[in-house]
């Protein structure tokens, strides 16, 4: 597929796409004419790329986990090192303290919604 399909199916930009392919995280197939082709398995890991974006892991983390990833969404990496772990670690702490913060937020968002409704 184009890169323009992959951008449709992953809702990715097609300047993602690129950027994705300048920090090895997506490989595609280059035809005669220069154009980039991407294969179908691409959909799924560009978004499970977008979704570790999210998380705020750097693309460089990224890379190293991403040979690990069997299928979407699931993670195998049996030679770990104890940096990668470490690191690792550290990320899903700093996820972790995301997650309260954004769960104090909505439930103030939540309680705000609800004492207006009350009054409305």
């Amino acid at each position: 597929m184009k890169i323009g399909e992959l951008s449709s199916l992953t809702g990715t930009s097609p300047r993602a796409l690129r950027y994705y392919e300048d920090e090895q995280l997506v490989i595609p197939r280059r035809m005669p004419n220069g154009y980039r082709e991407y294969d179908d398995y691409l959909v799924d890991r560009v978004i499970q790329i977008r979704g570790l974006l999210d998380t705020g892991l750097p693309t460089r983390i990224i890379r190293q986990i991403l040979p690990c990833l069997d299928k979407p969404r699931t993670i195998h990496f049996a030679d770990a090192t104890p940096e990668m772990l470490a690191t690792l670690e550290h990320e899903r702490d700093r996820m972790d303290e995301r997650i309260e913060f954004l769960a104090r937020n909505r439930a103030a968002i939540t309680e705000y919604l609800d004492e207006v409704r009350a009054l409305a």
